[in-house]
Formats: structure tokens, C-alpha cells, sequence
């Protein structure tokens, strides 16, 4: 098994709110890949002391702990339980009912000698190569079907569509969003690698139309995960303007890639 992990600040005057880590079980056949993507809260507060990094710091670690050290607990058992548990480290000092409190994308995957189990709650995507060299997306799709009119920019939602029947789903302070999650399991024998990537990282794709998921996937295999981030990078600059996809954000993202070859 071989593993790669880049992590990359949108502004390096700001604090990373990407999370990523990869875990491994005792008996060396299995492990896991965590990626988080926090959610940039808008001016006016979250209700919480903490910060975004701090949060997804917390559920991440949690998560990548968990993931190892409960094999028999499905995914979206997992991601309940550190939901939970992070809850419960602020409850008493912060506003956990806020809209805006801290939260954030998540993908999740397991495996072991039988099987690969996979888990994508909001808009980050993880993609999965079978071993003919067939890519899928794993992705949730219900922020794509945001009304219009819940929408800031494609990149920023109202705290209106936010964790509502309608909109779309995150995790935050309620474990009871893990059922919201995309998940699935597959024979270990028909995966070849998994490639976890932010919003920030599938801009590549998704932005910039430098290729498809199959084009990305082949390109970390040959350049690595930091060419593929350094890519997107560069056609932001060239893009300052935001004439590419004017409905972008930020001219910078946060940019997390985890790929494992199994």
C-alpha cells in the first residue's frame, strides 16, 4: 500500500480549516482515510469560542481514531459517534445550535482484507479506481440542487439551506446527520486506489476542465498530489479575475488530497 497526503492553505496568512489523515490497524491489511473541508463561516459569528481548524482538528482526529479502533461499527456509525464526541468538548462553552457553528464537509474510507467501505456527506468528492482503471465519484450531490435563490455564489450557500430538509447537509453539532451521508461498500478485490480531494483540490476538474475524474486520478498517480494542487493553483492566478466560473468564491480554496494505492 502506498499513501500520499497534500494539504494546502488558500492563503497562507490564514490557518488551513482542511482536515486529512490516514490511519492503519494492527495487522497491517487494513486502514482508513479521513478528509474534511471547513466550512468558512460569513461575518457575523457562529455562536461558538472556537475556530473552523479547531473544530475540524477535533472530528478529524476523532474520526481517524475511530475508524481503526471500531472495525464492526459502519461508517455512518463512526461519523455520529466523533460527531458526539466533539459536541459534547464545546457544549458547555459554546451556542452548538447556531446555523453557522463550526461544521464541515466529510469523506471517509475503510478497509481491510474483505472490503472497502466509503462515506461522503456534502461537497467534497472521493473517487474510487477499480481494477480495469475505472474511476467513479463518490460525491453527495444535494448542493448542486440548492435553489438558486439560497445561493450567494456556486460556492457559498445561505445559512438558510444549511442542514434543512432541501438544502443540504454537513457535519456539526448533530450526530444524527450521518444518515444524511452517501455510503457503500465494496470487495477489496475490485479497488485498486481511492483519492479523497476538498473542493479546493477538484477545481482541477470541476473549475477548470483540465480533465475528467479519470484524468485527475491518472495525473496524481504520475505527478503526485502536489503537482495536481500547484495545477489548480496556477490557473487561479490566471483566473484571478474569476472570469472562468464566475460563480466562485474565493479566488483560493483550501486544497486536501489523500490518495492511496491499495
Amino acid at each position: 500500500m502506498r499513501t500520499e497526503l497534500v494539504s494546502e492553505p488558500g492563503d497562507p496568512a490564514r490557518p488551513n480549516e482542511d482536515f486529512a489523515g490516514i490511519g492503519t490497524s494492527a495487522c497491517g491489511q487494513g486502514g482508513s482515510l479521513v478528509a474534511l473541508d471547513g466550512v468558512t463561516p460569513p461575518r457575523g459569528g457562529t455562536g461558538c469560542l472556537h475556530s473552523v481548524p479547531w473544530y475540524t482538528a477535533r472530528l478529524g482526529g476523532a474520526l481517524t481514531e475511530l475508524t481503526v479502533s471500531l472495525p464492526d461499527v459502519p461508517l455512518s456509525g463512526i461519523l455520529a459517534l466523533a460527531v458526539a464526541r466533539t459536541a459534547e468538548s464545546h457544549r458547555h462553552t459554546c451556542d452548538l445550535s447556531h446555523p453557522r457553528t463550526p461544521q464541515a464537509t466529510v469523506v471517509l474510507a475503510r478497509w481491510d482484507a474483505q472490503r472497502v467501505e466509503h462515506l461522503v456527506l456534502s461537497d467534497s468528492t472521493l473517487l474510487v479506481e477499480g481494477m480495469d482503471g475505472a474511476v467513479t465519484a463518490v460525491r453527495d450531490d444535494r448542493l448542486d440542487r440548492v435553489p438558486r435563490e439560497l445561493r450567494v455564489s456556486d460556492e457559498i450557500l445561505d445559512a438558510a439551506a444549511r442542514n434543512k430538509e432541501g438544502g443540504f447537509f454537513t457535519a456539526a453539532a448533530d450526530p444524527s446527520v450521518s444518515v444524511r451521508a452517501v455510503t457503500g461498500t465494496l470487495p477489496r478485490a475490485e479497488v485498486r486506489a481511492l483519492a479523497a480531494l476538498t473542493d479546493g483540490a477538484t477545481r482541477w476538474t470541476e473549475t477548470f476542465r483540465e480533465g475528467d475524474w479519470t484524468d485527475l486520478l491518472a495525473r496524481l498517480r504520475k505527478e503526485g498530489a502536489r503537482a495536481l494542487v500547484e495545477r489548480v493553483r496556477e490557473r487561479e492566478r490566471e483566473d484571478a479575475g474569476r472570469r472562468a466560473h464566475l460563480g466562485r468564491g474565493k479566488v483560493h480554496d483550501d486544497a486536501t488530497v489523500v490518495l492511496v494505492d491499495l
